[in-house]
C-alpha cells in the first residue's frame, strides 16, 4: 500500500509542478492563468493536451516546439520532476500526519518562487500572500512546539534580511526578505536562522563553480531564491539531524 501511495503523490506531483510552471512564469508578468490555455513561448500557439504531459512531453519533443521548433527551457520538466519526487519524499518522511500538508504546501511555494526567480529575478508577493495563510492555518493544526516558535520564527526570518538589506545598502531584495519571514513561520526561529546560513553556503559554492566554468559572467546578478529554495529544503527534512551533529561534534 506504501507504494501505491508514493506513486499517487508523485504523480500527483507531477501534475501539480506543470501547473506551478504557468503559475510562476505568468503571475509577475501579471498574465491570467486560470482562463488561457497553455502556449509556446516563442510561436505563441495554443498547446495541445499531449504536449502538456508532465516530463513525457519534454522527453518526447526532445526540448522543442512541434510546430516552430522553438527550444523549450528544461526549467519546465526539472519543477515538474522535482515537485514530484519531493511530494513522494513528503510522504514518505510523514506519512499522513498533519505536517505532510505544511510539507506539501512549502513544496508548492518553493516550486513557484524558484521557477520566477530564475525565470525574472522577482519573488512575487502575491505568491507569498496566497501562502502565508495557509501556513498559519498549517501551523495550528501542525504546531511546533513550543507554540510560539512560528511567530518568533517570522520575525527572525524578516529582521535578518532587513538588517542586511541595510547593511549591503540593497545587496538583497524585499522578495528574499518577505520570503524568510513565510519560511519562519514553518521552520520556526532556529532553523530559519539554519536555513539562511545553509543557502548563503550554496549560493556562494554555486557560483563560483558558475564563474569558474564560465557559465555566468562576473557582476552578473544572481538570483538568490534557487539557493533559499535548496537551502529551505535541507533544513526542513535535515534541520534537527544538522543540530545533533552539530552538538555533538563541537560540545
Amino acid at each position: 500500500m506504501t507504494i501505491f501511495y508514493l506513486c499517487y503523490f508523485f504523480i500527483l506531483g507531477l501534475i501539480l509542478g506543470s501547473f506551478f510552471n504557468v503559475v510562476g512564469m505568468r503571475v509577475p508578468r501579471r498574465q491570467l492563468f486560470a482562463e488561457n490555455r497553455s502556449y509556446c513561448p516563442h510561436c505563441r500557439r495554443s498547446l495541445q493536451w499531449f504536449e502538456l504531459i508532465p516530463v513525457l512531453s519534454y522527453l518526447l519533443q526532445k526540448g522543442h516546439c512541434r510546430h516552430c521548433r522553438g527550444r523549450i527551457s528544461p526549467l519546465y520538466p526539472v519543477t515538474e520532476l522535482g515537485t514530484g519526487l519531493l511530494f513522494a519524499v513528503c510522504f514518505w518522511h510523514f506519512g499522513f500526519q498533519p505536517e505532510l500538508l505544511v510539507a506539501l504546501l512549502l513544496i508548492s511555494m518553493l516550486a513557484i518562487i524558484l521557477v520566477s526567480d530564475l525565470r525574472y529575478m522577482e519573488i512575487p508577493d502575491r505568491v507569498l500572500l496566497l501562502f502565508l495563510p495557509l501556513f498559519l492555518a498549517g501551523r495550528i493544526i501542525s504546531p511546533l512546539d513550543p507554540w510560539w516558535t512560528p511567530i518568533i520564527g517570522g520575525i527572525a526570518g524578516v529582521l535578518q534580511l532587513a538588517a542586511i538589506i541595510i547593511a549591503s545598502r540593497g545587496g538583497m531584495g524585499a522578495g528574499d526578505m518577505k520570503l524568510f519571514g513565510v519560511l519562519g513561520i514553518v521552520l520556526g526561529w532556529k532553523k530559519v536562522l539554519l536555513a539562511f546560513f545553509i543557502s548563503t553556503v550554496y549560493g556562494a559554492v554555486i557560483t563560483l563553480f558558475l564563474l569558474a566554468s564560465k557559465r555566468i559572467e562576473r557582476k552578473k546578478p544572481v538570483p538568490f531564491g534557487p539557493f533559499i529554495v535548496l537551502g529551505s529544503l535541507t533544513v526542513y527534512f535535515f534541520g534537527d539531524k544538522l543540530f545533533n551533529w552539530y552538538l555533538t561534534s563541537f560540545f
